[in-house]
């Protein structure tokens, strides 16, 4: 049971039922999740969260649909959140995902996750092969006159 009311559309604020409106267009059904309604409790949460949901999730990206739906998946189940894992492999399933393909996907996020204990565990320094190399080359500016800047208290001339 949530520790919130969850909000109806009657009973919404306006400010939620432009949101509400908007997630049941973007989702092309007249369905609102709980989550959602569990949100409303606070308006400007509700806005600023379905605004990076969209923004992420909905929005095309180079990262395909089915991927970004099992990528939230891989957090949730590590994280342990029973309504996102049930939301998210939901929402997998309508892109593609069957039986096997979740359980392939299962095995890999408790594979990465014992890897990533194991690792911490052991604190196993980073191979220099896999240190990103951008970082060694220093930050500079390029000065367009021949003016030195003016020192701490000097003014510009």
């Amino acid at each position: 049971m949530a520790h919130v009311k969850l909000v109806n559309y009657e009973e919404a604020a306006p400010e939620v039922r432009a949101v509400f409106d908007d997630i049941m267009a973007t989702r092309k059904t007249d369905y609102i999740n709980n989550i959602w309604r569990a949100l409303a409790v606070h308006p400007p949460l509700l806005k600023r969260f379905w605004g990076q949901m969209k923004e992420v999730m909905v929005k095309p990206s180079r990262l395909d649909p089915l991927t970004k739906e099992l990528l939230y998946l891989a957090v949730s189940v590590t994280n342990n959140c029973g309504y996102c894992i049930n939301s998210h492999t939901f929402a997998a399933r309508k892109r593609g995902m069957d039986d096997a393909m979740l359980a392939e996907f299962n095995e890999i996020v408790a594979l990465a996750n014992a890897g990533n204990r194991l690792t911490m565990g052991l604190q196993v320094e980073i191979d220099e092969c896999f240190k990103p190399n951008h970082l060694t080359i220093p930050w500079s500016v390029k000065r367009t006159s021949d003016r030195k800047p003016a020192r701490r208290g000097q003014k510009k001339r």
